[in-house]
């Protein structure tokens, strides 16, 4: 298997990643695709409202994409949000831009695979976008999966977590931080 891994994490995250992504690692290393990928990602997210306090002022994250065969699995874990927000649910996603604290828009829009494309008009739901919704765990943490029919392609990219759950058109409100994500 020929598998490009972002970044080596320390040892107790890896223990957190691989117990999270035990299925789909193994997937890529079946053999299934001689080019699949893995990438990780970890560190603290980034304030896109700094001039406000949030909820997600001091949280960081882990995040895992495994592609494999034309197929992603994403999985996402934020932890130490304000335990205040037990059962609140955020809306995530992968952006096309990157991650840049104090700046949003930098992010740009979702990463949708009919936009990119040039498909008009874009579909806009959980086959053409990465949505990492999640709700926070009376210990402050969040978790998210995602498995979708296309690999990203690279770049500096950006999970961008969002003030609302996400709708049926995609919206989500407000950004509030997010992870950068390269490979």
């Amino acid at each position: 298997m020929t598998a490009l891994v972002r970044k080596v994490l320390p040892a107790t995250a890896v223990l957190v990643v691989s117990a999270l992504v035990a299925v789909p690692v193994a997937a890529a290393q079946s053999g299934a695709d001689p080019h699949a990928r893995v990438v990780t990602e970890h560190g603290e997210l980034r304030d896109l409202a700094p001039a406000t306090a949030g909820p997600l002022d001091h949280a960081s994250a882990v995040l895992m994409m495994v592609s494999d065969d034309g197929e992603t699995s994403v999985r996402l874990q934020v932890h130490g949000i304000d335990r205040s927000q037990a059962g609140r649910r955020f809306g995530a996603h992968l952006h096309v831009g990157p991650c840049v604290a104090g700046n949003g828009a930098a992010a740009g829009p979702h990463y949708n695979t009919d936009t990119l494309a040039g498909r008009v008009p874009p579909r806009v739901d959980e086959t053409t976008e990465v949505w990492l919704d999640f709700t926070v765990t009376a210990g402050g943490t969040g978790h998210a999966f995602a498995a979708v029919p296309f690999v990203p392609q690279a770049g500096d990219r950006a999970i961008v977590i969002h003030q609302d759950p996400t709708d049926e058109h995609g919206v989500a409100g407000p950004r509030l931080a997010c992870l950068p994500v390269s490979w």
